[in-house]
């Protein structure tokens, strides 16, 4: 029976699929959320903004206790099962048009997520052994899966949301995540076998390991350099999440919508950074096995570091369409293009890379643990992002207010790539 599709466990095949229709559900209620609060409800732009920064700071926090209930209790597979149940109920509460159906169905796409995300990429990490080179690849493939999921999702709401309302793109979000489990629940049994069936202890126990005692020294240090980590890739969301947030607003209000004879919905710009992702991704995924062979490849602190400074990069296109702004035009759409795809190439050096760094650093008895602390600078980026996009309330100055964007992100890449050298110490050759 063959194992292996295009030279990966085939189990990534089952993984990408699901991650696929989770993403379509989330990226496409993400990006209607801003748009929902302050076209459909008539909110202020800050106001949006925070909410927006809680929701989906929320949907990384959640993810703690999410990879803690695979680790003790259920295991990664049906930790995922009804996490998933969970988000689809959720995307069809807020169809409803009540207030409180509407915080009650982020709450439970937050909730479900927080069992979702970290187990699925957990998953993804067992089907590799200890050192096999495929890892870091293997990872861009599957994030492939996320962002054709990020590519569709937004379009199909945003055209529903146009054409039938609001409750149509959020319905169509809890469709999606109906796919999610079904995908799921169709092949987890042929093509993911054991992995993420059992919880750590009980799969240690299983391969003949003794049971998992108190961290040693060499793996508190190995922890303590993915805590650090994470504290830079903060900066990184913070940034990047203003592409359903201001960035989001700014496509709606103060870009030209038009493409020659062609109306853009304002929602399709989400699918910007998952399109050129897809056509980016292969070409990553050749380029890190390449340079290794010749001794050239960075350290993944060193390729995170890249990632945040060349994503620093996009806001000089947002500072461009600013000026056009106040010299009293609609920014053209193309400033939002580039913007995208320059955020597109800091997030290929930085996030797959970063869940393959947590499935290689962390201790096996605490992995789907750390994966939810990883996911613990999104919940902060996330948030800080939230309050730094209410600032167009006090910051009149576009010009001003993107250039924040560029600043922090950049600042803090260079100042990881310095540090680099001592984290891959601290993580004893396996980062």
């Amino acid at each position: 029976m063959k194992t292996e599709i295009a030279g990966h466990p085939r189990g990534l095949a089952a993984l990408f699929l699901t991650e696929m229709w989770e993403r379509f559900s989330y990226y496409g209620m993400r990006a209607m959320l801003v748009l929902y609060l302050v076209q459909g409800l008539s909110w202020t732009q800050s106001r949006a903004s925070v909410l927006y920064g809680f929701y989906t700071g929320l949907v990384w926090l959640t993810p703690i206790l999410g990879g803690y209930i695979a680790d003790r209790y259920w295991g990664a597979q049906k930790s995922l099962l009804v996490g998933g149940l969970v988000i689809a109920s959720g995307h069809f509460v807020l169809a409803i048009d009540a207030m409180p159906a509407f915080y009650s169905g982020l709450l439970l796409v937050a909730l479900g997520t927080g069992l979702f995300k970290p187990n699925v990429s957990a998953c993804v990490g067992e089907l590799y052994a200890e050192g096999d080179p495929r890892r870091d690849s293997g990872f861009t493939i599957f994030y492939m899966g996320i962002n054709l999921g990020a590519f569709i999702g937004p379009i199909v709401t945003g055209w529903l949301r146009v054409h039938y309302g609001w409750p149509f793109g959020f319905a169509a979000a809890g469709v999606g995540m109906l796919f999610a489990v079904l995908t799921l629940m169709a092949t987890r049994k042929k093509f993911l076998g054991t992995a993420g069936l059992l919880p750590s202890a009980k799969r240690r126990a299983a391969e003949g390991a003794p049971p998992a005692g108190p961290l040693t020294k060499d793996e508190w240090e190995r922890v303590t350099a993915l805590f650090v980590i994470s504290f830079f890739v903060i900066f990184f969301w913070a940034a990047y999440e203003q592409a359903g947030n201001s960035m989001n607003v700014f496509a709606a209000q103060s870009t030209r919508l038009t493409l020659g004879s062609w109306k853009l919905i304002p929602e399709w710009f989400q699918s910007i950074d998952p399109v050129i992702l897809l056509a980016s991704a292969p070409l990553l995924a050749i380029l890190w096995p390449w340079l290794s062979r010749r001794g050239l490849e960075p350290s993944t602190t060193r390729k995170m570091a890249i990632g945040l400074v060349v994503m620093g990069l996009g806001f000089v296109f947002m500072i461009a369409a600013a000026q056009e702004l106040k010299a009293g035009r609609l920014a053209s759409p193309w400033y939002l293009v580039l913007a995208y795809a320059f955020h597109t190439w800091g997030e290929l050096c930085l996030s797959p890379i970063g869940l393959s760094l947590v499935t290689k650093v962390a201790p096996l008895q605490i992995v789907s643990l750390m994966m939810g602390v990883w996911f613990l600078s999104n919940f902060a980026g996330n948030v800080v992002g939230g309050f730094l996009g209410a600032l167009t309330g006090t910051i009149h100055d576009p010009v001003t207010f993107w250039a924040i964007f560029l600043a922090f992100p950049v600042v803090a890449g260079v100042v990881l790539f310095a540090l680099a050298p001592k984290l891959q110490r601290l993580m004893h050759g396996r980062g």
